[in-house]
């Protein structure tokens, strides 16, 4: 397990362009996921590689169709310092599991949480804030060495979702990084079904009403029928963490 505070390496060759990506989803079209995800990633056609994963709710799929390719594949882990202690232990079972072997815990900044987070209760009147000192500067670090991404997102979660492709290019950064979305179009019932047919652990919270899970001061239950994502900072005008630029949905 690799602890990661910083990255001091810049990478700041030319990536990817919409062109690139139109081309992939072009090329991927009607593709099975396995059989993309194994073109993808043992035929290096988009460098170097690594996922973001919350741990949450349904991260297990992901994984494990990753870790039959590649069980080294860097999972970069976003390590708020407020998470639930279920999602935190959830994360150690999984990996150990799924035989991950290059688990990367992303820490904010120490001096930044001291001069902007003393008390920790950032959350409480300023999310974007919060979310920007322990969420996107540590991935906008961690994400310099690679070329190209791995995002857990569905269609079914959310109409803003609902049109992306398979392959898009990261707006939030300046190189052209390319984002994959490998479930985009896996539904609820083919979740839950790869779930049971591979008897993947289940994050504990989820039978208690969180179908969606972040860091637990602004994550909710949620009642039968909601959105699944309604969850996540009620009572504020705020429905992604900040990762990406607006427009855009983050990888949970």
């Amino acid at each position: 397990m690799n602890e990661l505070r910083a990255i001091d390496r810049l990478d700041t060759r030319p990536r990817f362009s919409e062109h690139d990506a139109i081309r992939l989803n072009r090329m991927f079209r009607g593709s099975d996921t396995l059989e993309m995800l194994r073109a993808v990633m043992a035929d290096d056609l988009v460098g170097d590689l690594a996922t973001v994963s919350s741990f949450g709710a349904e991260s297990a799929v992901l994984l494990h169709l990753l870790s039959q390719i590649d069980p080294g594949i860097p999972v970069l882990f976003l390590e708020t310092g407020k998470h639930f202690p279920e999602t935190l232990a959830y994360r150690d079972v999984l990996v150990e599991r799924l035989g991950l072997t290059n688990l990367v815990n992303l820490h904010p900044e120490l001096d930044e949480l001291e001069k902007r987070d003393e008390n920790g209760l950032r959350w409480s009147f300023d999310p974007d804030g919060c979310c920007e000192i322990r969420k996107v500067r540590p991935l906008a670090k961690a994400l310099a060495g690679y070329d190209a991404t791995f995002t857990g997102r569905k269609a079914f979660q959310s109409s803003t979702r609902a049109q992306l492709p398979r392959f898009e290019i990261d707006t939030s950064d300046a190189q052209g990084r390319l984002k994959i979305n490998p479930l985009i179009d896996w539904d609820a019932e083919r979740i839950a079904g790869w779930f049971a047919e591979h008897d993947l652990p289940r994050h504990p919270l989820v039978e208690r009403g969180y179908p969606s899970i972040g860091c637990s001061p602004c994550t909710g239950k949620v009642a039968p029928g909601e959105d699944p994502r309604s969850g996540r900072w009620k009572g504020w005008d705020k429905v992604e963490c900040g990762i990406h630029k607006p427009g855009e949905e983050p990888f949970l």
